[in-house]
């Protein structure tokens, strides 16, 4: 008897000094599955899905991609510009009340969701109402007459404080995403995209590479000190064509503070020019993502107004069956400006046959 009391205490102390093993975080959970759903195939995304098409707007339960083909797409993007001033709306016009409800819906369906951000411009921004129809209007993120914007909002800058609300309120917006019964949920988060570019206030010839690794970081941090530990970051810069190692390097803010690797790639110019471009950057971010353990993705994509009707599966999907891409957004679908499907698009019937293709993911698949 004694043996067995002996036994059992011993056991007990050996459960009780066991090391714990830790709970995965939101963000770790997340890029988890979407490792495992890349051995399928890759997830289609769409922009501001829920919110407008083609013919219509603010209609609850529309979706031009699920008129199309019967699913909605896997994954959903949805933007906070606008969150920064305690705007009630977007810088698209979307009320921020209505992100909040169709981006917990679609995560509860199944979905998987992203944010991009795309504050003002800190040094000339004031109150607009939303942007939506207007071009590179003064005081938005594309104002980009100063060169000392993220300088004078990093610490010690002379509008580092009110950048620093700037992050709370983006803080505060993304703590309220939360199930019912008070899971936060996992997201996909790419600030400061396209860098490589000069079209945004933080883009290549706006600020030097340290400044933009200092907002970065300045960012991350500040949301990590909020314990938003469910946020999966996305470093994800323009076509290039050209990237190299060095390249490449100059801006990345380092394996510790990114997840996935993205790349923003629409077909602005010739098809030619877009498909050689398009490869050789995936082949360097192919190889980088697989070096260095990151997700890749193309976190933008799409033809205008898609003139062509066989695009999708023509130009777009024998490029992307060469590379290990976890998804492909593309970009919302808003009246006369569109790259999204919709059933009256001569390009629906080229867009149901990516959509049955094996390795294309719509919300069904990822489901099963």
């Amino acid at each position: 008897m004694k043996q067995l009391l002996f036994g059992l205490a011993a056991a007990m102390m050996v459960a009780c000094n066991a090391p714990k093993v830790a709970k995965k975080t939101g963000s770790e959970q997340l890029a988890e599955r979407m490792q495992k759903l890349q051995q399928r195939g890759y997830m289609m995304g769409h922009q501001d899905d829920p919110f407008y098409g083609i013919t219509w707007e603010w209609e609850l339960g529309r979706s031009d991609v699920l008129a199309t083909v019967g699913d909605y797409p896997a994954v959903m993007g949805f933007d906070l510009g606008g969150i920064e001033l305690a705007d009630a709306k977007n810088l698209d016009s979307v009320p921020f009340t209505r992100i909040h409800d169709e981006l917990i819906a679609h995560y509860e369906r199944g979905g998987i969701v992203t944010l991009s951000w795309h504050p003002r411009n800190p040094l000339t921004t004031a109150p607009m109402g939303g942007l939506s129809g207007q071009k590179f209007p003064e005081g938005s993120a594309w104002d980009v007459a100063d060169t000392t914007i993220v300088r004078n909002i990093l610490p010690g800058g002379t509008h580092h404080e009110l950048f620093k609300t700037w992050m709370e309120r983006v803080a505060d917006f993304i703590a309220t995403l939360k199930t019912e019964d008070g899971k936060p949920v996992p997201i996909i988060f790419r600030p400061w995209h396209e860098n490589n570019g000069s079209w945004f206030w933080w883009g290549q010839k706006l600020c030097s590479d340290d400044e933009f690794r200092g907002l970065w970081n300045m960012l991350q941090d500040y949301l990590s000190r909020r314990g938003l530990d469910n946020l999966l970051w996305s470093y994800s810069p323009n076509l290039d064509g050209n990237w190299t190692l060095e390249r490449f390097l100059q801006r990345y803010p380092g394996n510790d503070h990114v997840k996935l690797i993205g790349e923003d790639a629409y077909q602005w110019g010739t098809e030619d020019d877009f498909k050689s471009q398009l490869k050789a950057d995936l082949d360097f971010l192919s190889q980088f993502a697989k070096d260095n353990g990151k997700l890749l993705a193309m976190t933008e994509c799409g033809l205008q107004n898609m003139p062509d009707s066989t695009w999708w599966t023509r130009v777009l999907k024998p490029i992307m069956d060469q590379y290990p891409i976890s998804y492909f957004l593309l970009w919302r679908n808003y009246k006369k400006e569109y790259f999204g499907p919709a059933p009256e698009l001569s390009c629906a019937e080229d867009f149901k046959r990516l959509y049955e293709a094996k390795n294309t993911l719509f919300l069904k698949d990822i489901n099963n």
